[in-house]
């Protein structure tokens, strides 16, 4: 039993949720292989002068499977809670990381778009 004014989440709602979490990212891997599938059409497509977009467009697609697996991961670490302390630390640690990827992220997208732009002049 929980001490006075201490909630704990209980088992089965922690199950259900990972369960859920766990399908979601089956489902999410679907489409991130989908993704790569399409990328990979469009770049045997494409010729030379569209080489700096497939490569923007596939590390957008990276991005896009690195912070999604982030995402489940904290969603996975989050159903299996045991204590709204744990929950807040949890969340915590995943907002600090993913203001540092998103930020780092942003300067490769826009280093990659300067290389781009300045592959045309």
């Amino acid at each position: 039993m929980a001490a006075p004014g201490k909630y704990e989440i209980p088992n089965e709602m922690r199950d259900f949720a990972d369960q859920s979490v766990e399908q979601a990212r089956k489902a999410f891997e679907g489409f991130v292989e989908a993704a790569y599938k399409a990328s990979n059409a469009v770049e045997s497509q494409a010729d030379a002068a569209q080489g700096n977009f497939r490569h923007v467009a596939g590390a957008a697609v990276a991005f896009a499977e690195q912070n999604m697996t982030a995402s489940f991961t904290y969603a996975q670490r989050l159903v299996r809670a045991k204590s709204l302390e744990e929950l807040m630390a949890i969340q915590a640690e995943f907002a600090k990381s993913q203001v540092e990827t998103l930020s780092k992220q942003a300067r490769e997208m826009g280093a990659m778009a300067g290389r781009g732009a300045d592959a045309k002049s």
